[in-house]
């Protein structure tokens, strides 16, 4: 039986509360996405242990994501995608380029 409980859904994602006996394998299954793309979203490995009430995000089908790096740039992110820098300005509230920002590019 597939039960969850949204604590909210966004744009790009929906938050997700980890229940007891769930798998990141197991989860991303549930939602048909890449149990290695929730990792990376969620900043764990994939064979991290998950803990009941833990809340991360799932993310949903059509976005795509970036994690920054140390010396990334608007033009080399917007490459990334293949987009345009100004397709990604207006999809992210704000980017900063620090290492660590989820930047979102809806296709």
């Amino acid at each position: 039986m597939f039960e969850f409980r949204k604590v909210m859904d966004t744009e790009y994602y929906t938050y997700y509360t980890i229940k007891e006996g769930d798998t990141l394998y197991s989860i991303s299954r549930k939602f048909d996405v890449n149990p290695k793309l929730v990792a990376e979203l969620n900043g764990m490995k994939e064979e991290e242990y998950i803990y009941p009430n833990q809340t991360i995000i799932i993310p949903k089908k059509g976005i795509q994501y970036y994690i920054t790096k140390e010396d990334d740039t608007l033009k080399s992110v917007s490459n990334i995608f293949g987009s345009k820098e100004s397709e990604l300005v207006s999809q992210n509230k704000s980017i900063y380029l620090l290492p660590g920002q989820m930047i979102f590019y809806r296709e």
